[in-house]
């Protein structure tokens, strides 16, 4: 990726939301108005490049993780059933599914990192969830056929 690309200035505050979760502790991004599978979401850059992963970051190649920008974006979080992608080749934040206005956005943490930082036992409460999230490496062929990766995660699973 060009470093003009990584750095390119975004904002999308009129169609998201960051919120504080009060009941869980943590934060949320929503929606501010309805989107289709495929719209996007947001345009996103890189704040900065880490040549290991952290809790915030999200993996683009085998020695740099980026913090996402703009900031609200690390407050997307993780579910089995993700209505959110990622795509760290066009730099874009996409709906997967059609998402209402006031719907949370959630993406899948294996979709972009290979080996998570911080695995942790997975509350999302959907029907197909997976339990142990550490990243793709440790996804059986199932969850793998099921989800999309990144184009980087997919050269790591051979896709």
């Amino acid at each position: 990726m060009s470093a003009t690309k990584l750095n390119r200035k975004v904002s999308d505050a009129n169609v998201v939301e960051q919120r504080m979760d009060l009941v869980k502790n943590h934060r949320a991004l929503y929606a501010k108005k309805a989107f289709k599978a495929g719209d996007i979401i947001s345009a996103f850059s890189a704040r900065q490049t880490y040549s290991t992963p952290t809790y915030l970051t999200v993996q683009i190649s085998d020695t740099a993780h980026i913090e996402l920008f703009p900031d609200h974006l690390e407050c997307v979080n993780h579910s089995c059933e993700p209505n959110g992608f990622f795509n760290t080749s066009t730099l874009e934040f996409v709906a997967l599914k059609d998402i209402d206005e006031g719907e949370e956005f959630f993406f899948f943490y294996p979709s972009s990192e290979w080996d998570m930082d911080q695995p942790f036992k997975c509350h999302c409460g959907t029907a197909n969830c997976l339990g142990m999230i550490q990243g793709a490496k440790h996804l059986d062929a199932r969850a793998v056929k099921k989800y999309r990766f990144t184009d980087f995660i997919k050269g790591k699973l051979g896709l």
